[in-house]
Order: C-alpha cells, then structure tokens, then sequence
C-alpha cells in the first residue's frame, strides 16, 4: 500500500462546491485554501478558508480554468494536495498531471483514467470491448460536415450531437431531421469549443423517453471496487439534470445488481482510483445502454449520501492519501429514499432563460438539507453556471421525501433574481412524477402544466400594499386613524411585462382598501416584522416575504415570486413588443460568440441573427420582423449587457 498523506487542500472550484468540499476537509483535520476570480473576491468560499488566492484575470469565466494560477497558488500556500471539485478540471488529464508534477496529491483518478473515460468517443470504445451495451452511433476521427451527416443518416433520426468532452448538457443537442443537422451541428461545435476547448463531437441514436440511470462507483490504490447505488436524473431542461433521486423508481433488486456489476467490473478493468460515475440510457424494455463516464463526483452525491449515511468527499479524500476503500460492497446499506432539486438562477417561463444580478433576499430552510454559497445582497455574474443551491431531503418512503422537499422549497426565499422555484415544486407536485413515471421526456411532453399560474388578482393586490408600506416615505403600519386615511392613494407598477394602475386608501386599525380593475381587496395587516407580512384577507390569515430593492419589490406569495416597478412617479414609456420595433436586444448578460447577419441581408421573422453565451450555455437572438438588416452593433467576443440593441432590421 502506497501512503501518499497531505495537511492542506487547495480547492480548485468555486460557490457550493469549495463550501461542501471544505466542510469535509475540516472535519478531517486539513487547512484549507480557496482560489476566487475577480467576480469572487467577497464571496463566502473565499471568506471561510484559512487563506485564499486571486487568480482572476480578464474575464474572470476563464479564472478558475487557469490551470498554472492554481498550481502556483498551491505551492505559495504550501498546500500539498488539490481538489479539483465537480467541474472542469476534476476531468481534464493535462491539470492531473500538472499536479502530480509540482508534486502535489490530486485527489481525483488517475490522468490515465481521465484521459481514457473523460472521452465519450473513447470511453464507448473502451466499453465496447468490454461488452458493456452502448448506444449505436458514430465516434469517428472524420469530423467534416458530409460524414457527420452521411453518418446521421445512417443512424437514423432523430439523433444526438454530443461534445466528446465535458459533461452538464454542454454541445449537446437533439436533431429530429436532417434539415437542421447542419445548424445544430455548429452551434454543438461552438459550445462545445466555449466550454471544454474541444469542439469534437459524437453522434448517438435517440432513444425515446428513456430514463437517465447513473451507477455511483469508488476504486481504490489496491484495485477494490464497490458500487453505492443507482441515481435516476431523467427529470432535465437542455439536457441538463434538473431533478435526481435514489434509488430510481424504475430500478428494481436485480436489475441493480446488473447494472452495479457491470460498472464494477468497469472499475475494475481501468485500474481506476476514486469517485465516478457510470451514466446509462434504461429504455422501457428494461435494456441499458452506456453513455458516458464522468471521473468525478457528481453535483447529484448528496442523495447517495442519504442513503448511505456515508460523507463520498471523505472516500475520496482517504483513497487519495493511499488508504483503502472503507467498505467492502457487502457491507455498504441502504435506507429510505432521497430527491435533490437544484435551484437555478433561470426564468424557467422563457426557456429557462439564466439570469444575474442581486439577490436581494436569500433564506434557505434549515427541515432539509442545502448546499449554497450566497447571502442577502449577494451578486450573481453572468460567468459561472446558473445553480445557485441544492435542496436534498430524505425520507423512509419516497412519498415521504417528496413531500419534505415540496415544504421546504416552499420555505425557501430567493427574492432579487428570477429562479425556477416555482418550477420545481410543479415538477414534484406533477401526478407523473409523484407516480414515478418521470422520463427524460418529462419536462417537455408536459411543459403547459409546469407553467406558473396567472397571477390572480388578489395577489396582485396584495403587492400593490406591499409596494405602498415598503416604501421609504411610507407612513408607519399601527393602529388608528391618520389624516391620510382620507384619500386614496394612486400606484402605478409593472409586473409580469404589464403596466397596472390602482387605489389604495387607508382604513382604520391597520385596515387597507385596494382597488385594481374595478374590485376591492379588504387587507388587515396582522404583523410586519423585517421581511415578512402576515396578513388577513376574506377570513385567512396568511403570510408573504418581501423585500425592497430601490424601484424594484419582490414577493413571495402562495408559492408565487412576484415582481413590481414602482412606475407611480416615473414618466410614462412608450413601450415596443418585444423585436416588434425591429430593434434586437441582449436577452441578457454575456459574450457574443456569433454574428449570423451583416447589414444588407434580407432576414424572415424567427431567423437567428445573433448568439451569446452565458452561464456556459448558447442563447440564439432571433428577428423580431422581417425586413433588411439595418445596423449590427456587436461583434465576435464582444460582452453585452441585458437591453443592449445588437441587430436593427428595418420592415
């Protein structure tokens, strides 16, 4: 057995990750060092380690990429190993191997094993060879246009465009007909190329509505291998996991016994060393197929970790310092069951568009486990990927699980920025989905009933109260009677892309009247304490969060975020449709990675003109009227900000 200890950890990664990795780290008896971008010099990562190192340099998206910064930032701390976390670099060989050459531990596999398995191209082949079943496809060297497409051809369509590197969702699409191969295929390659430097790509059969299984995995130094169970995260946007679970309602005894088999097996064959994670395509047949191996720990651990009862990061902390696996694979239980949500700073109501800025008001539940890196007031840049925070509970049964994560979202306050709260408490309130019935097809073959309800009127009234005693010049809320209570007051506000107008007249004894469209609401406030209403309407007594960010006003009411301009003193606006003036805008905050249009081209309604990339992901901007291209304002590498004209087309 070869020891290899160490004292102190660098953790090459940023917000939730370096936080969960550090509480381990710490209980173990290591310093900690983190590293922070420019974007993270006041975050919580950076304010919680023993030392912490700027490795930031325009434009702070690479910082954290910047392999020689975080060896340097290693030797200057005299820290002795380093934990890449989930991302990039737990998976990229050359930082493996940097590493290991400025003599620190890297607490991950082998370079080796990276470079064998963080391939999808080839890691099918590896499996192949084993006999593991693949999904049929394509993973040749010829990357040309004619032999991508000859290739999809023969595979038939629909098909899937995968980046050979990385993982989350990034250079991957879905192509349904050869009509749009060509399209999808560059902008696979343009993400792919953004996010892992590699524009490769692999074709793969579709299947349909398949489940998405993963097998976690462990080896050690002495070829020992277990397996902790399956992972189901079928539930996804963007082919991105949205939803995970253990164990898989669609798994059953034996099943998981093969399929732990045959990724132990796997395990085993490479020699390998430390966490990962086998992903498999199951069909309805009960027929899995491999998909990919990822040579790290997963955003997703903590479910496994609730039915394990054990701490994954620990396992790979000890098997890094040479130690043993601390569990033979008899000898590893399982109890109850486990969902994870991710909370993503995304408005799930416009294609899950990501969103930055300040988050005005952030308050976590403590019934559930959750792991974030944000506070009140914190800023969320536009550089980094859009999960904000994790919400994990357990239960005994699975119905009990669900049922505590829907209560403790519903606890949950992310009041600044648009988030897919709302969103996932659909999903788990869904009847598919609390049936077990989930596929990766969820999302989209039932997209209308995840959709947010209308705002009612009444709650529309309530934050026309809220916007009127939040403000600063407010009159204080206590009982009896003012001489203000004479006269209406009139607001003006934008919600939902809406201008409204209504009255508010103060009553007597913390009685409120407001009325919009024609109706009265009666409100008697019951309390106002900090961020919170309680509030009496019709004989219910009910509560909203709140929080007050200059004009803006953000509320949380019945499961609902809502948001509201004060518009009551401001000019009033002409307001264009959305492109409808011929003017294309910046949805949001980020880099122009291509210009689709020139002045002079003749462009239809829908045609993209424009693409950003932000949050590691591509949004195309399309023209809002047909006509000719006027003006483009960007160019290639160019960052824009939200509202920032990019194409004029005149009709």
């Amino acid at each position: 057995m070869q020891r290899r200890p160490f004292h102190k950890v660098l953790i090459a990664n940023r917000g939730e990750i370096a936080l969960r990795i550090m509480r381990t780290v710490r209980r173990l008896g290591h310093g900690v060092v983190a590293v922070y971008s420019d974007a993270d010099q006041d975050a919580p990562h950076v304010r919680l380690a023993d030392q912490a190192v700027r490795i930031g340099a325009p434009p702070p998206a690479q910082s954290y990429l910047n392999m020689a910064a975080i060896i340097d930032a290693a030797k200057a701390t005299g820290a002795d190993a380093v934990h890449p976390g989930y991302g990039f670099l737990a998976e990229n060989e050359d930082f493996a191997i940097a590493c290991k050459e400025a003599g620190l531990v890297f607490i991950g596999p082998s370079p080796e094993a990276i470079k064998a398995m963080g391939n999808k191209a080839g890691a099918k082949a590896i499996m192949q060879g084993a006999g593991v079943p693949c999904v049929p496809g394509y993973q040749g060297e010829d990357q040309g246009d004619e032999a991508m497409m000859r290739e999809a051809r023969r595979i038939g369509f629909p098909v899937m465009i995968k980046a050979v590197a990385g993982g989350g969702g990034r250079g991957m699409r879905l192509v349904t007909d050869a009509d749009t191969f060509a399209g999808l295929l560059r902008s696979a390659r343009s993400e792919a190329a953004a996010a892992f430097g590699d524009g490769t790509v692999i074709l793969e059969k579709a299947i349909a509505n398949p489940r998405h299984i993963e097998i976690q995995v462990f080896g050690d130094v002495n070829g020992n291998a277990v397996h902790l169970g399956e992972r189901d995260c079928s539930v996804q946007r963007r082919h991105q996991k949205l939803i995970e679970e253990a164990p898989s309602p669609a798994v059953g005894p034996e099943l998981r016994a093969r399929m732990g088999a045959v990724a132990v097996q796997a395990v085993k064959a490479l020699g390998y060393e430390g966490a990962g994670t086998l992903e498999f395509l199951l069909d309805g047949d009960g027929q899995f197929y491999f998909m990919e191996m990822n040579t790290r720990l997963q955003v997703e651990h903590p479910v496994t970790e609730a039915l394990t009862g054990l701490d994954l990061v620990e396992w790979q902390l000890r098997v890094a310092a040479g130690e043993p696996l601390p569990l033979r694979q008899e000898e590893i239980r399982f109890s109850g069951h486990a969902i994870e949500v991710r909370l993503c700073s995304e408005d799930a109501e416009h294609d899950f568009m990501p969103q930055s800025g300040r988050m005005a008001l952030w308050h976590m539940p403590s019934s559930i486990r959750v792991e974030h890196a944000l506070d009140s007031g914190a800023e969320i840049p536009p550089y980094y990927d859009s999960m904000i925070a994790k919400l994990i509970s357990h239960g005994a049964t699975r119905e009990e699980a669900r049922a505590r994560l829907i209560v403790g979202l519903a606890q949950a306050a992310a009041l600044g920025v648009a988030t897919n709260q709302a969103f996932l408490m659909s999903c788990l309130r869904h009847p598919a989905f609390a049936a077990g019935k989930a596929t990766t097809a969820f999302i989209g073959a039932h997209r209308d009933e995840l959709r947010a309800p209308a705002v009612d009127a009444e709650a529309i009234a309530l934050a026309a109260l809220l916007l009127s005693i939040s403000h600063p010049l407010a009159h204080p809320v206590r009982s009896g009677r003012s001489l203000s209570a004479a006269f209406a007051t009139p607001l003006r506000f934008q919600i939902g892309g809406e201008v409204r107008e209504c009255e508010l007249l103060r009553e007597r004894d913390r009685f409120y009247r407001v009325t919009h469209d024609g109706a009265d609401h009666r409100f008697e406030i019951a309390a106002l304490e900090g961020d919170t209403l309680r509030v009496r309407h019709a004989d219910i007594t009910e509560s909203a969060r709140f929080v007050r960010d200059g004009d803006w006003l953000f509320v949380q009411y019945r499961s609902q975020t809502l948001a509201l301009r004060d518009l009551t003193l401001a000019a009033p606006q002409s307001t264009a449709a959305a492109g409808g003036d011929g003017k294309v805008r910046a949805a949001l905050n980020g880099r122009v990675v291509a210009v689709l249009v020139k002045p002079g081209d003749r462009v239809a309604v829908g045609q993209p003109v424009v693409t950003l990339e932000a949050m590691k992901m591509e949004h195309v901007h399309i023209a809002g009227i047909a006509g000719t291209v006027t003006t483009v304002e960007v160019a290639d590498g160019d960052q824009v900000a939200t509202g920032r004209i990019v194409v004029e087309i005149a009709g």
